[in-house]
Parts: C-alpha cells; structure tokens; sequence
C-alpha cells in the first residue's frame, strides 16, 4: 500500500489531526428530541452567555435542500421534524467546552404527531408522513409469463404449473457501517468562495450539492478530501449535509469551523443499511430444474428519500440470484418511516435481496431432498444466459469455477454427506452461498455520468494522475499507480496521484457502484497508455531515457496532459423505465462457503472457518483484493452474527461501539480466499472488475445455511443471535414441516 507507512506511523492527517485555523470555531448541531412533529419555538436558556456562541437557523440558509434524487430534505428543519436526530440549528464556538455547555442550554420545543416506525405500518398508509402514500419509489421486473401476461395473473399459472412451490418472508434489520473514523469537515471562506476539505468518498457530488444549498455557482465551492479512515457507502451523500452546515457556521461567524462528530451521534444521524422485508414464492420441477421466482422487496427509506429508488432498483435486479429462472416478477416497494434515512452501504440494496434468495434456495433443497449446493449448482447461470432483465451474459461469468474451487478447498460435499459433527453440547455444520454483484452503474448510467481522468507528464518523466475518485481505503492511490505504471512503460515509483479536489481534478463520478478499477481505471489505463506513446516516439527520434525524452517532450509543448471520458461498450442497451436490458456490462462473481459451530446450552455461533472462491476478472494487486473480499465477508458476517441498531420510539438504544457489537480480529474465522479470475474484455490491467461490494452480499446466508445444517433451524431473520436461535429451537413450528429435534434433521 502506497498509503501504508503515513497511516501506520500518524503522518497521515485526517480531518480531526488537520492544524488549527487561525480563529476557528467547533461546531456542533441542535437537533429534534421527538420522531415527528412540528416545531414551536426554540428555546434558548437566558442565563447562558450567548456573545461568544455563533447561531444558525433554517431562515439562515440560502436554499434549504439537500440536493439528491428528489427535494425532498431540509439542510436544517424550517418547522416539521421527520425523524428523532433531524438537525433544527447549529452552534459554533472557539472553546469545545462551552459549546457543549450551549447545546445544553438550547431547547427545542417541539408539538408531536402521530410517528410511523414500522416499514409494515408505512405501507398500510394508516398515517401518511411522506407523499400520498408513504411510497418513495416503486418498480417492477418482469420475464417469461409474467412480461407476456397480466404479470400478477401470469406468474400465478407460472407457479401453478410447478411441482413444487415453496413460500417464506425473510428480514434484515438496520446496519451502521462502522467506519473507524466518525464523520467530520473544516470549512472557510475566502475571496474564491468557500472551502471544504473532510472524511468523504464523492467530492463532486458535495460540491454540487453545497453550491445548491449556499446559492453559489460550482466553481466557487472547492472541496477536497481529506485522508479518509472508511466509508462503505456512509460517506456517499452524507458529508453533503455536514459541510453545508459547517460552511452556514463559517459565514455567519466569518471564521473557520471544524464539525467533528463522536461515535454515539455519528451512529445515530447519519444513513444506514436499509432494513427490508421479503415475500418469496419459488417453483421447480422434481428433478430441481428451477421454473417460477415472485418477490415482493419492501425496504424502509427511512424519512427521506436520499439514494433509496437507486438502492432498491440495484435490490431488484440482482434478486433472481446467480441462476437462471423462466418466469419472473419482482416487484420492489421502498417506504417512508419516522426514522433517519437509510443511505448508501456496501453492497447497495443487494445483500438483503441475496439473503432472500439464498434462503430460499435451501429451503426448495429441503423439499426436494436435495443438498442445497447441488441444487444451486444445477441452475446456474452462465455465458449466453438470460436474466430476468432480458439480458444475455455475454462472457466473464466464472461462476462455476468459482463454486468448483470453493467445494474442493472447503471438501465441502464430504462434510454435507457426513451431516453435522457434534461433540458434547456442541454442534457443527457447513453451509454454501452463490452470487453475483455487477460492477458500475446501472444501465446507461456511466453514459450519463461521462466520468473524465487526467494524466499529467511531469519533468523528469514522472507522471502524475488527477481523478475524483478517492481512496477510503479500499487501496485507490496503490491500485492507479500500478495501472499507470504498466501502461506508461514507468516504474512505479515514478507515477504520482493527485488528492482529489474539485479545483484541480477532473469530475471521474463517485467512488461508489464498484466502477473505481473497472471504469475510472479503464480511461486511467488509457491515458497512460497515450503518454507512454508520446514518449516513445519522442525516443525513437531523439534517443535517450524516458526522463530526457519527457522533457524534450515538455521543452517543446509547455506541457502534455491527457484527459479521456469513459465510454461505455457500444453493445449496453438499457430501459430504465421498465428495468429492461443490460443492467450491467459485468458482473463479479462469488462462492462462499461456511463452516460454523453452534453451543446447544447457549446458542451462541461461532464460524470457524470461511472459505470464498470469487471471479474478480483480473487481480491487479492480488493482496489488496483479498484484503477487500476478506473485509467485505467479515462485514457481512458482523451483519449475520450481531449486527443490529436497535430502537425505541425512534431513539437509537445502542450507538457505541461496546452496544453495537461488530467483528473484532478474536471473532473472524479462519478465511480461505481464492481469486478466480474470468476476464472482463474492456476492464483494465488484463480485464479486471469491479469487486468492492460483492464480498458483503453472500456472507450471511452462507453462516445461515450452516447453521440449518447443524441443527435444522432454517433462519429467516438477520441477525442469527442466540436469543433468535433459541427461540427456534423453542417454537419448532416456526421451522419447516418433518421437525424432529435432533442436530441436523430439522427442528
């Protein structure tokens, strides 16, 4: 890692360890104490001295919406509170200690109204706290009968004409992402307009939304990252919102602010994982050949919309899982809630949709008698297979080798034949989960967003790259070098990344939708590649090393910078009206298989050991890919094991690190990675593609299929707690039908 020795020895400086600003201030927010309701006066306590304490108020910002998909968002609450944490005023002053003293001092007196806090209640619409219906966005995917016919009459003779049909609702509640470094941003202004620079992913998508926000053109917004300490998807729109407010502080007081959040309140203000609700009903024949797939996904948005019909369209169209199917309809609902909107994380919609599917399959191998990675096996898809989009995959579907590797690694089919291993009071099991998560935006979004790169010659014949993609970690500033490098024919010692700032570096899109390597480091590639060419050239005629060629190069021309636009394969065609097409030009691909060991006196789960074969195109830095595949997997085995915020009446119970209980390095289980790599034609490095969010889709259903094979408890419910175990074990009819209450036979 490029990055690796200035964070293991503190050089590197994130937001919180930047230098005091000559004058600068502390800033902090005041915020509603109830779920909904409107806003009657805010109260500010007499006795408290005031002089030294800067105010902000709704009426103080410029334009009050946060800008996303829809206007739906204030910057600060200008009379109605939608959820308990929404911000209603902001505080800034030079000493951290009286400011702490002034959120204490302020009241905010609040009329309350009736809250909705359940997604089930949202739906039913028996109080209406977002639009005519509570309904954020809704969208339907239809195949086979169901796209031909009335799709609800069509998918209903589709499983009429099943030999088996199988029926169950799987849930998954809220996950924070966690990220180790809490939410901050340091904002001034000068005479070129107003400076941001803090922890976030997407500095183009907050310069655009602080311009809205502070009546400002772009170009007088310059926002520039920090070194960042993680996002998985929490830094994605968020940091918007903070730096607006900070910026509001700093114009008011005509003095730098600096708004760093603490663990408690980052956990409870800011987007997490959706929390979803998910009807399956699934045919087959009796050979296992799969025929009919219904679901119904309902999400809760929380009480805006931010990136929600984005996150629930990517839910959808992943949620037929790896294999194929002949008659489908999907249909997707997102709802409102009196709860803070759900945002962007790691995976973006597609791990609850994945955990649906992936139960649902055991449970279709139950009926059947069949062991469910044989089952899955037999239905996978494969290169010239139709989706339930309609979209043909036209190659780079390693699927099946990464299922092969996977089983052979983990001896998987001899352990299911054995059955379940029990010693004393301890039982264990070994459990299998296939899935895929296509890499850049959806559809012709990478059209739209016509993301651009730079690549600087430099004297000496250094190359320098500016991008707007940032490195949160996932290794951004080690992987581009490399790309460069191998292009230009440099060493990589040679090859320099900009920090990105929207001042000095083109708009690449977000660094999100895992399109950092396969798209933005496509056009990376290129212009180094065109560089390279000059350089070459310049040799051939004029002799010399690459240095003495550059800077002949540059003697000439002044400078030599190559820009490139992504463009996407000409083949894409897509309809994001009816969800219709290419959803994407590449998909990664993945097998996981666990092996868990459950204590029969407490329930409490253990993995023991995590094996996950995964096609990842190519591997252009073969160790920081396992480091993100290992990473994403134990994110999502927290999300299977203990991961859960918990809440009530809208107050989050649990915002500390010692009460939301994570994954620490003495609970990860033994991982066994394997890179299969299928080359994706236009990814860079040989083919690579995008991986980012593909290890946190299949973890948790692999743990629970383990589980059901330890002790035949099939788990719909994320997460798999002991008091959720126990309460199986309890209520056998809950289970499946057969029960028999030994280890292994199902109870």
């Amino acid at each position: 890692r490029s990055d690796g020795a200035a964070k293991v020895s503190g050089e590197a400086r994130y937001v919180a360890d930047l230098p005091l600003m000559d004058g600068e201030l502390w800033g902090a927010t005041v915020r509603s104490p109830v779920p909904r309701g409107t806003v009657r006066e805010l109260r500010f306590d007499p006795s408290f001295d005031w002089s030294e304490v800067t105010i902000v108020r709704a009426e103080d910002v410029p334009d009050n919406v946060v800008q996303l998909l829809r206007e739906d968002q204030p910057v600060l609450a200008p009379g109605r509170v939608n959820h308990r944490y929404e911000p209603v005023a902001l505080l800034a002053c030079a000493d951290w200690g009286k400011l702490a003293h002034a959120l204490a001092a302020v009241e905010v007196v609040v009329d309350p109204l009736p809250a909705v806090l359940d997604v089930e209640q949202a739906l039913r619409a028996e109080t209406v706290i977002w639009g005519e219906d509570n309904v954020m966005a809704r969208f339907l995917i239809t195949h086979g009968r169901a796209d031909v016919e009335d799709s609800l009459a069509g998918i209903d003779r589709a499983l009429a004409a099943c030999a088996v049909v199988v029926r169950d609702r799987y849930r998954t509640f809220q996950q924070e992402q966690l990220y180790l470094e809490p939410q901050g941003m340091l904002c001034w202004w000068d005479a070129q307009g107003v400076h941001a620079t803090g922890s976030l992913q997407c500095p183009f998508y907050m310069q655009k939304g602080m311009a809205r926000a502070l009546g400002l053109p772009p170009e007088r917004v310059h926002v520039t990252q920090a070194v960042t300490g993680g996002g998985f998807g929490g830094k994605e729109e968020f940091p918007t919102s903070l730096g607006v407010h900070a910026a509001l502080l700093a114009k008011k007081s005509g003095r730098p602010v600096r708004l760093l959040y603490g663990r408690s309140e980052d956990i409870e203000v800011t987007p997490k994982r959706h929390p979803s609700v998910i009807d399956v009903a699934a045919g087959c024949d009796r050979d296992g050949r799969l025929r009919a797939l219904q679901m119904r996904v309902l999400y809760d948005a929380g009480a805006y919309v931010t990136l929600t019909p984005v996150v629930l369209s990517r839910g959808l169209l992943h949620a037929g899982g790896a294999y194929r199917w002949e008659d489908v309809r999907i249909e997707g609902i997102a709802v409102a809630t009196n709860t803070p909107p759900a945002g962007a994380f790691r995976g973006f919609g597609v791990p609850q949709t994945i955990w649906a599917i992936e139960r649902h399959l055991d449970r279709l191998a139950r009926e059947l008698g069949r062991d469910p990675g044989d089952l899955r096996r037999q239905n996978l898809l494969a290169v010239g297979a139709t989706m339930p989009t309609g979209q043909v995959l036209r190659g780079s579907v390693g699927i099946a080798a990464c299922v092969e590797k996977a089983f052979a690694a983990s001896d998987y089919l001899a352990k299911r034949a054995r059955g379940p291993v029990t010693a004393g009071r301890r039982v264990r099991g070994v459990g299998t989960s296939m899935f895929l998560h296509g890499a850049g935006f959806t559809g012709s979004g990478e059209r739209r967003i016509r993301g651009k790169v730079a690549v600087d010659l430099l004297p000496g014949g250094e190359l320098r790259i500016r991008t707007g993609s940032t490195d949160i970690g996932q290794g951004t500033e080690t992987v581009f070098p490399q790309i460069v490098a191998d292009a230009a024919g440099v060493p990589l010692g040679r090859v320099k990344i900009a920090v990105p700032c929207t001042t000095h570096v083109p708009d690449s899109g977000p660094t999100v939708a895992s399109r950092t390597v396969m798209i933005v480091g496509s056009i990376v590639e290129q212009c180094a590649a065109e560089i390279g060419r000059r350089v070459a050239a310049e040799r051939a005629a004029g002799g010399g090393s690459f240095a003495e060629a550059a800077d002949r190069l540059l003697a000439r021309e002044s400078e030599l910078s190559i820009t490139r636009q992504y463009e996407q394969p000409s083949w894409v065609a897509w309809d994001e009206e009816h969800l219709k097409g290419d959803a994407y030009a590449a998909y990664a691909w993945a097998c996981d298989v666990a092996e868990v060991e459950v204590d029969l006196d407490t329930f409490e789960l253990s993995v023991l050991d995590f094996w996950s074969a995964v096609d990842v195109g190519k591997a252009i830095n073969p160790l920081m890919c396992l480091g993100q595949l290992e990473g994403g997997a134990l994110q999502g085995t927290g999300w299977a094991l203990s991961e859960e915020v918990l809440w009530d009446g809208g107050k989050v119970l649990n915002p500390r690190m010692t009460t939301y209980v994570v994954p620490t390095a003495q609970d990860a289980p033994r991982f066994h990675t394997i890179l299969v790599e299928d080359p994706f034609e236009h990814g860079p490095g040989g083919g690579a593609k995008g991986i980012g969010e593909l290890p946190a889709d299949g973890a948790a259903a692999a743990i629970a299929a383990a589980v059901e094979h330890a002790t035949g408890l099939h788990l719909c419910e994320l997460p798999l707690t002991p008091e959720r175990l126990f309460a199986a074990w309890q209520h056998p009819a809950a289970t499946p039908a057969g029960a028999t209450g030994k280890p292994g036979e199902g109870r």
